[in-house]
């Protein structure tokens, strides 16, 4: 068996998955600690905002990251995506419970960051 077929093995010898990880501070950095993920719940907290709003707000975001960002607080249920009729569709994102259930907590990183880091 040549080296690049060895990989192909009896599924029951590949490794078992990592289980999910039991210190909620790991999971909520692994969600939250992406670039621009924070900031992007954080613009969305007076209301919800279109793809190019967002873009505006973080002119130094690319289109790309700002749509996996998206998608990716939206599958992990912080974010909720509404389309309007019409032509073309609107698109925009909002803030579901549990996004807006995390303001309290930037609202205190934010009063730390003032006190702390002098911004």
């Amino acid at each position: 068996m040549t080296a690049a077929l060895a990989f192909f093995t009896d599924p029951l010898d590949l490794p078992e998955p990592k289980p999910p990880s039991e210190c909620p501070v790991e999971t909520w950095l692994a969600l939250l600690g992406h670039r621009w993920s924070a900031l992007l719940l954080w613009h969305l907290q007076d209301g919800a905002l279109r793809f190019h709003d967002l873009k505006e707000r973080l002119p130094q975001i690319t289109a790309k990251v700002l749509s996996e960002r998206l998608e990716t607080l939206r599958r992990n249920g912080l974010l909720v995506r509404s389309e309007a009729r019409g032509f073309p569709v609107e698109v925009s994102y909002g803030l579901s419970e549990s996004g807006r259930a995390l303001m309290p907590i930037l609202d205190e990183i934010e009063r730390w960051a003032r006190r702390y880091l002098n911004t």
